[in-house]
């Protein structure tokens, strides 16, 4: 039983690109889903798909590396814990080094990134940063 599901699932991406593997593989959760597909859509991870053919639904996330086996993923950090839950108001939206990288944000509207927040206006809690 995890504590923090989503923090295992960013420590199973690091550790796997740290460790150069071409893919990871993550137990199923809608929220979990919803990160892997902000990861794929800013161009994060190779791929994401659903893997029902066990007996537990699994993510399959294939990693992306540039030149000489170097991993997309420079920095992956999760901020709001179970423990300290850390939320930011329309207005104060956090940056990533300047804009560079991304903050993943739950609002009532769902998962998304602090790009899409400030251009809906949606504050909420800020679940991980990716540069």
């Amino acid at each position: 039983m995890f504590t923090d599901p989503i923090a295992d699932m960013l420590t199973r991406i690091r550790n796997a690109q740290t460790a150069k593997h071409d893919c990871v593989e993550i137990p199923y959760s809608t929220v979990k889903e919803a990160i892997g597909d902000i990861l794929f859509k800013e161009g994060y991870i190779q791929s994401m798909v659903i893997n029902e053919e066990s007996a537990f639904k699994k993510i399959v996330i294939t990693l992306k590396y540039g030149a000489r086996k170097s991993g997309i993923i420079t920095g992956i950090k999760r901020i709001s814990k179970p423990g300290l839950r850390i939320y930011a108001k329309k207005d104060k939206i956090p940056r990533v080094l300047g804009g560079l990288g991304v903050a993943i944000i739950s609002t009532s509207k769902g998962i998304m990134t602090d790009k899409q927040a400030k251009v809906l206006g949606h504050g909420g809690e800020v679940i991980a940063y990716v540069w």
